[in-house]
C-alpha cells in the first residue's frame, strides 16, 4: 500500500468515526430533553395498594347474603353461560363469570371456582378476530374473577402468560395500550379498564402508573397527558384545548356543558339544545369508573377528586342538565357514584350488570366504599 492510499484510508476511517459519533450525541440530547420534561412534568400522588383488583375476598366476605341485590347475583350466577366468545360484544358471559367468582367468594362454595376455572381456561385464544372494543369490555370481567378465585398453578401461569401477550396483540391494527392512550371515548374508556386489571394481576406497577396519568389526562388533566385524537369539537369547552370531560363552569351559548364526555355526545351529532340523550356516554362511563376503582385500591387514594370530581360532575350533567337517567346496563354506575360522593342518584331499585362489571348494589354500598382504607396493603 502506497503512502497516499494509506492516507486516503486513514482519512475515510476518521469520517466514518465522526459520523458514528454524530447520532450517539443527538441521542445523548434527545434523552437529556425527555429526562429533562419527566422531572418537569407533575407527579401523582401514590399511596400503598391494598388488596384485590376490584374487591378483596375479605371484604366480600363481611358482605350480606339476604336481600334482592344478593338474590339476583345469585341466580346469575347459577346460571349456565354460553362459551366464551371474547371478540363477540353480544354474549354476556363475561359477567356471569364474575357473578360466579363474587358469589364463591362470599360463600366458599367449590362448584362456582370450578366453573371460573373452566370458563377462564375457556376464554383464552377467543379474542382472535376481535378489535379492542369487545375484548376491553369483557376482558377485566375474568381478570377480576381469577383473582377472586386464585386460579391453579398451572392455569394461572397460562393466563398470566396470555394476559402479557394480550398488551402487546395488535386487533385491526391497535393494542389495548394504543386504544387507551389515543381514543378518548368509550373505546379508550373500556380498553383502559382492561390494562388497569391486568397491570394489577400481573404486579406491573409502572404500567398502572402510566394508566394512572392516561386517566387524569382524559378526565380533563391536560398537563398530564394530552395525545389523544378527538372528533367532532362542537361539544367541547376550548376546541383548541380538548378533554375527555369538559372543565367545571364550562358553558356554550349560555348552556352548561360543564361535565360533558364531547367525544361520546357528539355521537348525537355536532353540538344542540336540548342536548339529544347519548347512551355512549353512559357506556364511557362504564369504563371510567372501572379505572377509578381499581386505581384506587392501587394507591391514587385521591383519583375521584381529581380535575374538579370530573366523574361526578359528568354524572350531575347526565342526570340533571340533560335530563338522562342510567337505565338498563348502565344502571349499578349510580350506587356507585352514590358511594363515593355520598349522592342520591340510585333509588334502590336492583341493577343489571354492564357490559363488563356489575352489582355495585351489593358490592359498594357506602359502607364497602369505605372499605380499601381499612384493608391491609
Amino acid at each position: 500500500m502506497t503512502t497516499l492510499q494509506r492516507a486516503l484510508v486513514l482519512c475515510l476511517l476518521t469520517l466514518a468515526c465522526r459520523e458514528a459519533e454524530v447520532p450517539a450525541l443527538a441521542e445523548s440530547s434527545r434523552s437529556g430533553a425527555a429526562e429533562d420534561a419527566v422531572a418537569a412534568a407533575p407527579q401523582l400522588v401514590r399511596q400503598a395498594a391494598v388488596a384485590g383488583i376490584w374487591m378483596s375476598r375479605e371484604e366480600i366476605q363481611k358482605l350480606p347474603t339476604t336481600g334482592r341485590a344478593w338474590q339476583r347475583l345469585e341466580q346469575f350466577a347459577s346460571k349456565k353461560p354460553p362459551y366464551p366468545h371474547l371478540a363477540d360484544q353480544k354474549t354476556r358471559t363475561n359477567v356471569v363469570v364474575l357473578a360466579k367468582a363474587l358469589v364463591y367468594a362470599r360463600t366458599g362454595e367449590e362448584r362456582y371456582r370450578d366453573e371460573v376455572v373452566s370458563l377462564t381456561r375457556n376464554a383464552m385464544g377467543t379474542e382472535l378476530g376481535s378489535t379492542t372494543l369487545p375484548l376491553g369490555r369483557k376482558l377485566i370481567s375474568y381478570v377480576i374473577a381469577a383473582e377472586l378465585v386464585s386460579l391453579p398453578p398451572e392455569h394461572d401461569e397460562r393466563f398470566r402468560k396470555w394476559l402479557t401477550g394480550l398488551m402487546q396483540t395488535k386487533f385491526r391494527g391497535r393494542t389495548l395500550r394504543s386504544t387507551h392512550e389515543e381514543r378518548p371515548n368509550n373505546w379508550g374508556t373500556h380498553a383502559g379498564a382492561s390494562r388497569v386489571a391486568i397491570a394489577r394481576y400481573l404486579g406491573l406497577d409502572e404500567e398502572v402508573a402510566r394508566c394512572a396519568l392516561v386517566f387524569r389526562g382524559w378526565l380533563g388533566g391536560r398537563e398530564y397527558y394530552d395525545d389523544f385524537k378527538y372528533g367532532d369539537l362542537s361539544w367541547q369547552a376550548d376546541a383548541s384545548r380538548p378533554v375527555g370531560i369538559n372543565p367545571v363552569g364550562a358553558t356554550k351559548m349560555e348552556h352548561s356543558i360543564d361535565g360533558v364526555l364531547p367525544d361520546d355526545q357528539r355521537r348525537g351529532g355536532s353540538f344542540s339544545w336540548p342536548p339529544p340523550h347519548e347512551n355512549y356516554v353512559y357506556e364511557a362511563l362504564q369504563g371510567a369508573l372501572a379505572q377509578a376503582v381499581m386505581l384506587q385500591r392501587a394507591g391514587y387514594t385521591d383519583v375521584w377528586e381529581w380535575e374538579d370530581r370530573a366523574l361526578l360532575r359528568a354524572f350531575r350533567w347526565l342526570n340533571e342538565v340533560a335530563r338522562y337517567h342510567p337505565q338498563g346496563d348502565d344502571t349499578w354506575q349510580a350506587p356507585l357514584i352514590d358511594a363515593h360522593y355520598g349522592t342520591r342518584y340510585w333509588d334502590g331499585s336492583p341493577t343489571r350488570p354492564g357490559k363488563s362489571l356489575g352489582w355495585t348494589d351489593w358490592t359498594h354500598t357506602a359502607e364497602a366504599a369505605s372499605a380499601p382504607s381499612r384493608s391491609a396493603p
